[in-house]
């Protein structure tokens, strides 16, 4: 069972992902070692696992290929579906489109 602190009252030498992150480190495979519980009215308690400084590993380097393979996945998220030019932000899930093509009207073929 791991040991479990409130808020902010974790003892030095533990950290969580994030912070491990931020240090350059990562947790390396070692097992959670506490938790810190965060209350908060009527919800349960959010928790974040901690672990020990000491033990964490340095964050592996990215590789050519991994920092390739990344740079095709965020342009695949800046190119429009609808238009295929790249917008030059990642284009919202909520709408599927560019925000020009979302807000300009399809146009009307009317046979008069």
């Amino acid at each position: 069972m791991a040991a479990v602190y409130r808020w902010r009252l974790a003892p030095d030498g533990l950290a969580t992902r994030r912070q491990l992150r931020a240090m350059g480190l990562r947790p390396g495979g070692q097992d959670v070692v506490a938790e810190v519980h965060r209350p908060r009215r009527r919800k349960a308690p959010l928790v974040a696992y901690l672990y020990l400084v000491d033990r964490a590993k340095p964050v592996r380097p990215m590789t050519p290929s991994r920092v390739a393979a990344l740079a095709a996945a965020m342009q695949a998220r800046r190119t429009c579906p609808n238009c295929h030019v790249d917008a030059g932000y990642c284009i919202p899930r909520s709408l599927g489109m560019c925000v020009t093509c979302h807000d300009t009207p399809p146009i009307r073929k009317d046979t008069a």
